[in-house]
């Protein structure tokens, strides 16, 4: 593992929707090239948020060392700029000491800012307006924000009032579409992209059978047990699979309605992902580790 010509570190990156087979794909090239492994996933950087987060298990990781997982409780208030900093040290400390960095993740965001030089907008809060938006629903700040950046509006949660109501702050307080808001600076590293992604009705498939294996390892508990510790944490019941379940434990919901909802917030998700990285024409889709040999 060595910095090309441009001093830039060389690192792996795969991406994809959710139930692609990212973490199993990963940790099967990491084996073969002498890897190690930097989720690039929002959520996984929570503590005790495991099941409904598909956090990979110690005997999943086979060996590979993992970075980026179990940061923070989830009551902390984790940013995509802390990711970026905290990200950039584990992969400088991979590289020297002659690994790898493999970057693995379905979070769009978390990887653009990491990998392609992106920076945050530095836009103060705007109490007056953020007081004004919070009186609307999750659903008519994802129809002001659509109106307003139909592009921008495909990357975030349709029921995360927090970052709805930030996307349109920073619209509103620059102008600019989100996408142009973020400034760019020269990125580190030279990144070799690889999407893992299946047809539709099979990830479809896969999305509902993972769903089914989490409720059968546990997430009903998982949730309870969050919110037993953490009380109504906005990170716990505004991640999908804890949101849901919370719904039935509330009786909104039967268990077999909230599992159906589930499965059908993780499909729209999935979507929302493979609208996101499809725009990055360096991603080469479906490469298998064994060609990453020659």
């Amino acid at each position: 593992m060595r910095k090309t010509s441009s001093n830039k570190i060389n690192v792996i990156a795969i991406v994809g929707a959710t139930a692609s087979g990212k973490t199993s794909f990963s940790i099967e090239l990491a084996k073969q090239i002498g890897g190690e492994i930097v989720s690039a996933d929002s959520r996984l950087v929570y503590k005790g948020m495991n099941i409904g987060t598909a956090k990979p298990t110690t005997d999943e990781m086979q060996g590979i060392f993992h970075y980026m997982i179990d940061l923070v409780e989830p009551t902390f208030d984790y940013s995509a700029g802390l990711y970026k900093k905290q990200a950039q040290e584990v992969i400088k400390d991979i590289f020297l000491r002659g690994k790898t960095p493999i970057i693995v993740g379905g979070t769009g965001l978390y990887t653009d800012i990491l990998l392609k030089g992106f920076e945050l907008p530095q836009i103060k809060p705007d109490k007056k307006l953020r007081d004004e938006l919070n009186e609307y629903t999750p659903e008519e700040l994802y129809q002001i924000l659509k109106e307003k950046d139909l592009e921008g509006s495909q990357t975030i949660e349709q029921n995360d009032k927090k970052k709805l109501i930030r996307a349109i702050e920073i619209i509103t307080l620059t102008g600019k579409k989100l996408s142009e808001a973020r400034g760019k600076s020269n990125s580190e590293y030279n990144v070799e992209w690889i999407g893992k992604n299946f047809e539709r009705d099979i990830l479809y498939e896969r999305i509902n059978n993972r769903v089914d294996l989490m409720i059968e390892q546990g997430l009903v508990d998982e949730t309870k047990g969050l919110l037993e510790k953490y009380g109504r944490a906005y990170n716990i019941v505004n991640t999908i699979g804890y949101k849901e379940i919370t719904r039935y434990l509330d009786g909104i919901l039967t268990l077999d309605e909230s599992i159906e909802l589930l499965k059908k917030n993780t499909r729209n998700y999935a979507k929302r992902q493979l609208t996101w990285f499809r725009k990055n024409p360096e991603i080469k889709w479906d490469v298998f580790p064994e060609k990453l040999k020659k």
